[in-house]
């Protein structure tokens, strides 16, 4: 059953007697080009917006309406954390998007006490965490910060098409769509794409199971399990 995207973890930890937290996201950890973005956001305790949700659940017009609305609140306290593509290829992206989260977390001024995280643990980690399984869809800070992450990385795709722009990358933002998949075996790998992911060098097989999967659309199974873990 679909649960609304609220603020009850928050509740919880508030309850405990924790008072600043905040949410935490990335974007653009599955794709074959750019860089890998984390957002941190901390929202303030009366914060409200009917249409806050998961980035990937908004159109793109209503996403950029709710990351103007963030940004221009000056009880939001937000920052990002940038890992490119060849830090991507030299340390894996797993570990990419765990510096990332870091980042984003430590460039914060004040530091809050205590941190969601959209997914599994981040170890090591700077403040204690909930790790959160669908955690976009559940916390609204967690939300905040996947529409902060995926906006800022959306703009950044769309700045790049213009350097490159025989990969289209304005449209696809880098995913494996069937597109770039064309563009990048007729191009070959530009300075942004991910080498060390095989789709990026045998775009043509990836071509031929993006057909199959195609065919045969994906079933996804949700959950919902808090992880508590907490560091000194």
């Amino acid at each position: 059953m679909r649960r609304r995207c609220g603020f009850r973890y928050e509740k919880k930890l508030r309850a405990t007697g924790v008072t600043r937290i905040a949410g935490i996201d990335e974007a653009g950890r599955g794709a074959l080009a750019g860089p890998v973005v984390a957002a941190a956001v901390v929202l303030p305790e009366k914060f409200r917006h009917r249409r806050l949700n998961d980035s990937k659940q908004l159109a793109p017009e209503l996403r950029e309406q709710i990351y103007s609305h963030l940004v221009s609140n000056p009880e939001v306290r937000r920052t990002v954390g940038i890992i490119d593509s060849l830090e991507i290829d030299r340390i894996n992206i797993l570990r990419a998007s765990h510096r990332a989260m870091r980042l984003a977390i430590t460039a914060l001024i004040d530091p809050p006490d205590h941190v969601l995280i959209d997914g599994l643990p981040v170890i090591p980690f700077p403040l204690p965490q909930t790790a959160i399984i669908d955690g976009d869809c559940i916390s609204l800070s967690i939300a905040a910060a996947s529409v902060i992450a995926k906006v800022t990385r959306d703009r950044m795709m769309r700045d790049f098409c213009a350097q490159f722009p025989q990969y289209c990358f304005g449209q696809h933002k880098g995913y494996g769509t069937e597109l770039h998949l064309l563009r990048l075996h007729e191009f070959g790998p530009c300075p942004i794409h991910r080498r060390s992911f095989e789709p990026v060098a045998q775009p043509l097989l990836a071509l031929e199971e993006f057909s199959e999967l195609r065919s045969s659309p994906p079933r996804r199974t949700r959950r919902e399990v808090s992880v508590q873990v907490s560091q000194a």
